[in-house]
């Protein structure tokens, strides 16, 4: 048996087109090579967070913590449950449902886990900053949004678990009941 490792890779032929499209990512599939990607698969969560990049890493490890690294799909709304409905921009709503059915069809997603964080700009600027003047009504605010979002979330998949909590800086959680 003998061995092609030393000869030179040959890329295929391209048309002007051809690599416009990929280089615009349209075609970018066309690039790579043929491979059977399994998209289906069993997961246990789905877990929404805020895109506040102070506890991407605190983030991560509540969810290794809780026994469920690389076991969740992950959707990023600035603001977190406010992302996934409100007034002024209603198409996150829109989005984030998207998610959840497709995990569900996906991954078999059973448990929707939401949590928002203390000092959320997003909280700051679409709720006003009386609606978080102080720890107290802080909390307040957020806890009413997120049984907003649990009741929609239920409405939809009645027999979804859906966790709800709150994320301190210094990434401890405050489950909500």
């Amino acid at each position: 048996m003998t061995c092609d490792c030393n000869k030179p890779m040959r890329w295929p032929t391209m048309s002007r087109r051809a690599v416009m499209t990929a280089a615009t990512g349209v075609g970018l599939a066309a690039l790579l090579p043929a491979t059977r990607v399994r998209a289906g698969g069993h997961c246990e969560a789905l877990l929404l967070t805020c895109m506040d990049y102070r506890l991407t890493n605190e983030t991560s490890a509540y969810m290794d913590a809780r026994g469920l690294r690389d076991k969740y799909d992950h959707v990023i709304l600035a603001g977190a449950s406010l992302g996934a409905l409100n007034d002024r921009f209603p198409q996150w709503t829109d989005v984030f449902f998207g998610h959840v059915d497709l995990a569900v069809q996906l991954h078999e997603v059973h448990r929707i886990i939401i949590l928002d964080h203390r000092d959320c700009g997003a909280y700051r600027m679409l709720k006003g900053e009386a609606a978080v003047k102080d720890p107290e009504t802080e909390l307040g605010t957020h806890v009413k949004q997120l049984y907003l979002v649990r009741s929609a979330i239920l409405a939809k998949h009645p027999h979804m678990e859906v966790e709800i909590g709150l994320m301190g800086l210094d990434g401890k959680v405050m489950q909500i009941v």
